[in-house]
């Protein structure tokens, strides 16, 4: 994001109050701030996560059935959006940084502790989007020179062998050890790395779209805007896939070769 972007900013924490404290100093800090939800337990925060696609998250890390860290691990740390943990304890703080929080606030919040929270995490995904766009065109430079791409995936399978060509895939996701080739309404298992598999393909035929999606451009129908960041994906054949954050950057390439 960029200093003139709008932060969209979720607030997690099963107590009322908290999550009226948290709302009512964030408007102090800022006007381009979007609050897009409140969840008063995990399984809420979850699904919020998934379907709102946050910049930044204000996590409780005590709730019932489901903590703040249980949340990140159902979301997935490379997946999850920044993250500034409350919580009334000090002995989580540790905790919190090792799953890559960006700051923890201890209850009750001071004042100028939060803003300072704030701001830090306001800088850094401004400096997250800046890397991640660098990395992107470094990531080109590298295959630039790379003019043998694949051209078809060599499949094992009930006892035969037989070829799919990469035209025909649709889009691939990643299952552990092996990818899942996505061919019209066939799912085909390949045991491979998609991070392998990603530099095998040409770029300009495949784009990532999270990390554990890569998807044929030309099985892309349309784009719809869910923040500045991400995008749900309308395939021809009727797929919607969610693009994340940080690889907002490959679409970003993709729109301008496409204008």
């Amino acid at each position: 994001m960029t200093a003139s972007e709008t932060l969209r900013v979720l607030i997690v924490d099963d107590e009322p109050l908290a999550r009226r404290g948290i709302r009512n100093q964030l408007h102090q800090q800022s006007k381009s701030i979007d609050i897009v939800g409140e969840c008063s337990n995990g399984k809420e925060a979850v699904d919020a996560i998934r379907a709102l696609c946050p910049d930044l998250v204000f996590l409780d890390i005590q709730m019932p059935e489901l903590g703040g860290f249980e949340v990140v691990k159902a979301i997935g740390v490379e997946e999850m959006p920044e993250v500034i943990f409350v919580t009334a304890y000090d002995k989580y703080a540790l905790e919190a940084f090792e799953v890559h929080a960006l700051d923890y606030l201890l209850k009750p919040i001071d004042p100028e502790r939060f803003s300072h929270a704030f701001h830090r995490a306001a800088r850094e995904l401004q400096r997250d989007d800046f890397h991640k766009k660098l990395d992107a065109v470094l990531r080109q430079l590298n295959t630039s020179e790379k003019t043998q791409w694949r051209e078809r995936f060599l499949i094992k399978e009930a006892g035969r062998i037989f070829f799919v060509n990469v035209d025909e895939v649709s889009w691939i996701d990643s299952a552990g050890n092996y990818i899942r080739l996505h061919i019209g309404s066939r799912t085909r298992m390949l045991r491979a790395t998609l991070d392998a598999t990603a530099g095998e393909l040409d770029p300009h035929r495949f784009v990532r779209i999270r990390r554990s999606t890569l998807v044929n451009v030309d099985a892309i129908k349309e784009f719809h805007t869910m923040s500045k960041s991400t995008y749900r994906i309308v395939l021809h054949d009727g797929t919607e896939l969610t693009s994340s954050r940080n690889y907002r950057a490959n679409l970003d390439e993709l729109f301008r070769r496409s204008s």
